[in-house]
């Protein structure tokens, strides 16, 4: 009789238990930090905005900008902490290479084209241990440099979960998103201030991609939305 295979898009809390994070954290710093350490000239900046004590209690959800595959360590590395990444349900195929590992870090499988009640439950469950999610609001890779058609799952998302949103910038990157082991190219990971899931999905969509195209020197085409408040009353200090 032939085993069903598991559907990652559902993943329970019990899952996100001391052993899945240990494996987690000595991951990020044994193979990610030192593949990062020798192979590019990177630096983090902004982790004043999230105080250690508050980043190890979850409830963030740290979205950066997507360029390439390499994004996803970068942001991990930002957060310091352990992160349930959403990605497309191709990684979690078992033709995959990398679907063991990426099923071990946490992370759970989406169907971009048609979100499920799953993909909310998830969540929930994740927000509610010590871990936090991470998400890539374009909703795929795009070129570097612009931010458009930003998708507003992520504050709708963020809204459920009564998680802020923590942007994180990729920025200066030379010859980015080429993999270059005996090249040091030069990168910058910057955390910005949390966006508070409090304010309207038009307002955590623009306040994000308001941070990012800062951090990052990009083009900003998203709109701002109408009657839109400060940035004083927009940030969740």
């Amino acid at each position: 009789m032939v085993k069903e295979e598991r559907n990652f898009n559902r993943r329970y809390a019990k899952e996100y238990n001391w052993l899945r994070t240990l494996f987690y954290m000595a991951f990020l710093y044994i193979v990610v930090y030192g593949v990062y350490t020798v192979c590019y000239d990177y630096k983090i900046e902004g982790r004043e905005n999230i105080p250690p004590k508050t980043a190890k209690k979850g409830k963030y959800i740290y979205a950066g900008n997507h360029v390439s595959q390499l994004d996803p360590p970068m942001v991990a590395m930002a957060a310091n902490c352990p992160v349930a990444f959403m990605a497309k349900k191709e990684l979690f195929d078992k033709n995959c290479k990398i679907n063991w590992l990426v099923k071990r870090l946490g992370a759970f499988a989406v169907d971009r084209s048609k979100p499920e009640i799953a993909t909310f439950k998830t969540v929930r469950d994740i927000v509610s241990t010590s871990w936090s999610l991470g998400i890539f609001p374009q909703g795929g890779t795009r070129p570097y440099g612009k931010l458009e058609d930003i998708k507003k799952g992520f504050a709708i998302i963020a809204k459920n979960a009564k998680a802020d949103v923590v942007p994180v910038a990729i920025a200066e990157w030379t010859d980015y998103p080429k993999f270059m082991p005996f090249k040091r190219q030069h990168v910058r990971i910057r955390i910005g201030k949390p966006i508070s899931y409090k304010l309207s999905e038009e307002e955590i969509a623009y306040e994000w991609a308001n941070q990012i195209s800062k951090m990052a020197d990009y083009e900003n085409l998203v709109p701002a939305p109408e009657n839109s408040k400060s940035n004083a009353q927009k940030v969740n200090v």
